[in-house]
């Protein structure tokens, strides 16, 4: 809202200095700084609140270390991650910029998945056919999840703001993302990149040679559908020990958005030839407010945590680092740069999955890990979750730094 306002004074007016809100790192720098005094300065009403209307979270008995501190933590602390997102991205984002809104649907779609979750597990009395013994049913929380999966695959899919600009080669005449020439269209294209390649693209009409066009959009909703499952349920997961769910996430926003900033701005693409992507660079105003607003979470819930963030912060933010993810068409970094959300997921089904098969097989089951998730397994192995968490950062800033290698290493 504040972009259209100056923009119209420094049109009308040429008031001196409002020229600035053209930059989009001016933006980024004021979205992130807001998002972090929101955290910091209405965190602590909204812990207040929650603490008011018995808001706590009821901690399971799992023999971890530690567990009766956090019995009556307050929960949907996700409030705040949301809030903080929210508010900067309507205050200084262009609003009419397809994939600020996409992501603004998302971020409100799944925190209000997430609420309801964590508003059942305190009302809940008795199950019924929408809720379980922890909050709501598995097959509904999935359900939200397909249906904001529809919403951003048809949007990607056929939107006309979602476009790749295509450079003529000057030898072949042939179009491609990534070679600069004077000549160029912006297109509708299913085009995403590939780590590690010198031919680093991708078409998904070329992958799926077998369908026919017209059915083309289901098979990419299809992928973005598994995309944002997969990645809001191990952030999900990955919410299970103070900060570590935020730390990683706002580490994941920060590689994301300077993946949006090169995209975004021909000067950088045409150097690391890379696609182009117009209409991109907007998305580093959500980018900032968004690992911004994870850091501000975390002065409230890193160790010894005061607020847990509940399902109302998790999916959402898995679901908006997934739906960023596959609007920079960077989708298939997604198990590099999200390494820490796959291995905990991985990690809850290998457990399961060889529980059940040596049951079956043994009449006992058998586990590979003393606990999972992964981060119960070093809590049960003495580990304090302060180290847990520090170390799995440090390797999610690993991880982020690989990612952006890729940017070169190809």
């Amino acid at each position: 809202m504040l972009y259209y306002l100056f923009d119209f004074l420094d049109k009308q007016t040429s008031l001196p200095g409002a020229g600035v809100f053209k930059y989009i790192s001016f933006r980024a720098f004021s979205a992130t700084l807001l998002s972090l005094l929101i955290g910091a300065i209405f965190g602590r009403q909204l812990i207040n609140l929650l603490k008011r209307f018995q808001v706590r979270e009821k901690s399971r008995e799992l023999g971890l270390p530690g567990e009766d501190i956090k019995q009556g933590t307050p929960t949907m602390g996700g409030l705040i991650i949301i809030l903080s997102v929210i508010l900067p991205t309507l205050l200084f984002a262009k609003l009419d910029n397809v994939y600020i809104v996409l992501l603004i649907i998302t971020t409100l779609w799944l925190g209000t998945i997430g609420f309801l979750d964590d508003y059942t597990k305190l009302i809940q009395k008795k199950s019924n056919w929408l809720v379980g013994d922890r909050g709501i049913k598995g097959k509904f929380k999935v359900a939200g999840q397909i249906g904001i999966g529809l919403i951003v695959g048809l949007t990607l899919y056929f939107n006309d703001g979602v476009l790749v600009r295509q450079y003529q080669n000057p030898n072949t005449g042939a179009y491609n993302s990534s070679v600069v020439a004077d000549r160029y269209e912006d297109l509708k294209s299913t085009v995403t990149t590939i780590p590690f390649f010198k031919n680093n693209e991708l078409n998904y009409h070329d992958l799926f040679f077998f369908v026919p066009d017209s059915l083309m959009w289901l098979f990419y909703v299809l992928i973005v559908i598994f995309i944002i499952t997969a990645v809001s349920n191990g952030a999900n997961i990955t919410d299970g020990i103070d900060g570590l769910a935020a730390g990683s996430s706002a580490i994941i926003g920060t590689t994301l958005g300077i993946f949006a900033y090169v995209s975004g701005n021909t000067v950088f693409a045409s150097y690391l030839n890379i696609m182009y992507l117009p209409n991109m660079g907007e998305l580093v105003i959500f980018c900032a407010a968004f690992t911004g607003a994870c850091v501000g979470f975390l002065w409230y819930n890193s160790y010894p945590a005061q607020v847990f963030m509940g399902d109302t912060g998790s999916l959402a933010l898995g679901g908006v680092i997934a739906v960023l993810a596959l609007s920079m068409r960077k989708e298939l970094l997604i198990p590099i740069l999200c390494g820490i959300f796959l291995v905990e997921n991985l990690s809850v089904i290998l457990q399961v999955g060889y529980f059940k098969y040596t049951k079956r097989k043994y009449g006992e089951g058998r586990r590979i890990f003393r606990m999972a998730p992964l981060h119960h397994h070093y809590q049960k192995g003495g580990y304090h979750e302060a180290k847990i968490v520090t170390r799995f950062w440090i390797i999610g800033i690993m991880l982020a730094i690989l990612t952006l290698i890729t940017l070169k290493l190809r």
